[in-house]
């Protein structure tokens, strides 16, 4: 398996890659950028995976026909306004894709195209037009940190991973932005990824490779249980590395898919750890589980939980309300078996035990659930089977961004 370094760069850290963010009118607020540009000095393989919600983004429609060839060589998005539910939405999204390419030189069709903000208010082309010329004139090989923020809107922290790997003796490097804070839901969340890598790779294997890794990354996501109508996660591989591009499953797509995973899960926490108005991380880790989804299933069921979610925020050692989220997740398991521990770096309680209450300093769980990170560990005591998901706490501040949010 290959070795993984962490590295700076996030999108532009793989070879050939450049990129760009800046504030071209959509945001009424002039010190936040809303749009960005990621663009590859050759042709990628192209792959992406979507929201499952009915209603989606006019943008979604445009990059599946863009990508439906396996081939892409950059990404345009902008925050602010998600172009959703819009009657010239597609439309719209076109013309983004065909200023773009007028931009920087190539065709309409060579784009991701991606729209985060408010649903149902038309997206104004006006700026964005007037913006493309400044956008790719900033385009650098160092611009990764202000297309990071271009693609923002309630975040408050950028996501920007990256790192190096080796295929086939060969030095690649993997980098992604991404923004997502609110709307957060398994099924992906209402959230936008950009990943970029200099390792060649066929499209159908790295279609692969994306779909099956979200299964246990993106998809175990939750900030509110509002499933998103414009998530995208997408990735280019330009394969300026010069390893043989991997086309089938073997010791180079094993290498692939673990720098791939390192940097989901990296986007998937961040993205949970900065969910809107959230002070804490919420990681449940499940064990012991008879199969895999039914991990899957408790784990989420418990980092969705309102109750759980705001028992965390006051710190207070609810483990009933755990318990609760566990029975009624729709899997099969003997709720006479599970455990439950709470975690973190300022130590650890164990709170129940066969599924009932065990006897437990209240001061030391207050001290534990202190910290900014919480690890909640379940074991359903019947099988091998195990699954994180990833969430936090609900705050008084989460109703306060959402009540007001287009205002």
């Amino acid at each position: 398996m290959s070795h993984l370094t962490v590295i700076p760069g996030g999108v532009c850290a793989p070879k050939g890659f450049q990129a760009a963010g800046i504030h071209c009118g959509i945001r009424a607020n002039k010190s936040k950028k809303d749009l960005s540009l990621i663009v590859s000095d050759v042709p990628c393989s192209a792959a992406a995976v979507y929201t499952l919600n009915k209603v989606k983004g006019a943008p979604i429609a445009v990059t599946k026909k863009n990508i439906a060839d396996g081939k892409a060589q950059a990404v345009l998005c902008n925050s602010g306004n998600a172009n959703t539910c819009n009657a010239d939405g597609v439309e719209i999204a076109e013309k983004m894709c065909v200023l773009a390419a007028q931009a920087t030189g190539l065709a309409p069709e060579d784009f991701v195209i991606a729209s985060t903000g408010v649903i149902g208010q038309p997206l104004p082309i006006a700026p964005i037009e007037a913006g493309l010329p400044k956008l790719a004139a900033a385009l650098s090989y160092d611009g990764s940190d202000a297309a990071a923020w271009g693609i923002m809107t309630t975040d408050t922290v950028k996501k920007e991973y990256s790192v190096s790997f080796t295929v086939g003796g060969k030095s690649c490097a993997m980098g992604a932005i991404a923004k997502g804070s609110g709307m957060i839901h398994p099924n992906m969340a209402t959230m936008l990824a950009f990943i970029t890598t200099d390792a060649a790779i066929s499209p159908a294997m790295l279609q692969k490779a994306l779909s099956e890794d979200i299964v246990d990354t993106f998809n175990m996501v939750s900030v509110d249980g509002d499933t998103s109508t414009n998530d995208t996660v997408a990735i280019l591989a330009n394969g300026m590395a010069g390893n043989d591009e991997i086309t089938a499953t073997g010791e180079d797509y094993d290498a692939f898919v673990q720098a791939l995973h390192y940097i989901t899960v990296s986007l998937s926490k961040g993205i949970a750890g900065d969910g809107e108005g959230a002070t804490k991380l919420l990681e449940c880790h499940v064990t012991g589980a008879p199969d895999k989804d039914t991990a899957r299933v408790v784990a989420k069921s418990v980092i969705t939980s309102s109750l759980f979610k705001a028992a965390m925020f006051g710190e207070d050692a609810n483990w009933g309300r755990v318990l609760c989220a566990i029975g009624y997740a729709p899997a099969e398991f003997e709720i006479e078996k599970v455990g439950v521990t709470l975690s973190s770096e300022k130590g650890s309680v164990e709170v129940c035990q066969n599924g009932a209450g065990v006897i437990f300093s209240e001061e030391t769980a207050a001290q534990v659930l202190s910290a900014k990170e919480i690890l909640i560990s379940v074991t359903l005591g019947d099988g091998n089977a195990e699954a994180t998901a990833w969430g936090c706490d609900l705050t008084y501040d989460y109703v306060k961004i959402n009540g007001d949010y287009r205002t």
